[in-house]
């Protein structure tokens, strides 16, 4: 029985030994292939680092303002009696505008008149008596005082009467008219806006910090999406001298001509401030720069000898930038990259430090200042 035992024992050893011997072999030979045939090239897109010219300036989104633009409404309330205007129009300071109905107005500013005029006169009677010593002075006082308040009592309804006649109070473009003829009009009913259009102001905010480097009568330029191939330029008028305490953000106003009209108060634009001269910088694009907690980095293409073909062969070694401004899908490289040098500009994510590489610039990333979305 014992000797069964260690028969037994013995053949089932070699069987587990054989097992793992085979398991070892076959561990070893993967290893040995996989190590024959080198690690993967991989592809990439390439650019070489070069300078542009960039000048500074802060970027911020603006709203456009009128320089002057109000919503016409009567001081007074009244019933619409007469429409002066056509929605749309370009009207001129003093235009009449709208008339509100006045006969109540306009008769007793006659009555006053007519009793203006019999307190003139009995005024200028009793002068003349009294310049003859027919009547006291305090008579004359007391017709001067009639008379004073005879005229001011016409005065105080002229100016009723003048405001059932609502006029333009400057120049500008009027928009839609908000009331008809017939209607009754409260007291601050908006009849229609009007805005002054020939220059515009353009309202945005930027941070504290920017204080520095604003300046009054410094150059502006605009951009909207209203008109993606026209640059608009002005020049900055307003530093606000107070800092919003929510955002602390200081307020920039900017103005600038509009001629043709194509800027319109509420119209959002992208600004642009330029703080200083030309400068020449490093540039990549967006996607050439690996943004981590622990700072940024690019992967330079570097050379790795030839192949037994003869073909050059590439590896990417990875390293640190620091980056600056941006512009569209571009970044200023303030160092860490140096002219010339060759840097991936896609396809880095699967490459570590001295990955093998294949350049293949048939599809590059977007380089541009300004892109355009393409309408799809």
């Amino acid at each position: 029985m014992i000797k069964r035992m260690i028969i037994m024992l013995v053949v089932v050893g070699i069987i587990l030994g054989g097992i793992f011997g085979f398991i070892s072999f076959k561990s070893r030979m993967i290893k040995n292939f996989i190590s024959s045939q080198g690690e993967p090239v991989h592809t990439v897109s390439a650019m070489t680092a070069s300078y542009l010219e960039w000048l500074p300036k802060l970027e911020a989104v603006g709203t456009i303002k009128a320089s002057q633009g109000v919503n016409l409404s009567a001081e007074l309330a009244g019933i619409v009696e007469n429409i002066y205007f056509k929605q749309g129009d370009e009207v001129k300071l003093g235009i009449p505008l709208l008339q509100l109905r006045a006969y109540d107005e306009i008769a007793k500013l006659d009555a006053l008149k007519a009793t203006a005029q019999l307190a003139r006169i009995t005024y200028n009677r009793d002068q003349a008596q009294f310049l003859i010593s027919t009547i006291s002075k305090q008579t004359l006082d007391i017709d001067k005082a009639n008379l004073d308040v005879a005229v001011a009592n016409v005065a105080q309804q002229q100016a009723l009467t003048n405001k059932k006649l609502i006029r333009a109070p400057f120049t500008g473009k009027l928009g839609i008219r908000l009331v008809d003829v017939g209607q009754y009009l409260n007291a601050g009913t908006a009849i229609s806006s009007l805005e002054a259009l020939d220059n515009v102001f353009v309202d945005f905010y930027l941070p504290q910090q920017t204080l520095e480097l604003l300046k009054i009568n410094q150059k502006v330029t605009l951009k909207t999406d209203a008109y993606p191939d026209k640059t608009f330029s002005g020049t900055l008028i307003v530093i606000n001298p107070k800092i919003d305490i929510n955002t602390r953000n200081v307020h920039v106003r900017a103005s600038l001509k509009n001629p043709t009209h194509q800027l319109l108060p509420g119209m959002y634009v992208n600004v642009n401030v330029t703080t200083g001269l030309v400068q020449r910088t490093i540039t990549l694009p967006r996607t050439a720069i690996t943004f981590n907690s622990f700072g940024s980095s690019i992967y330079r293409v570097e050379s790795n000898g030839q192949d037994e073909k003869g073909t050059p062969k590439f590896i990417a070694k990875q390293s640190l930038v620091t980056t600056g401004d941006t512009r569209g899908d571009q970044v200023a490289i303030l160092t860490g990259v140096k002219e010339g040098e060759l840097i991936v500009t896609s396809g880095q994510i699967k490459l570590h430090n001295g990955s093998p590489v294949n350049i293949d610039n048939s599809a590059q990333p977007s380089n541009e200042a300004l892109p355009q979305l393409d309408d799809q």
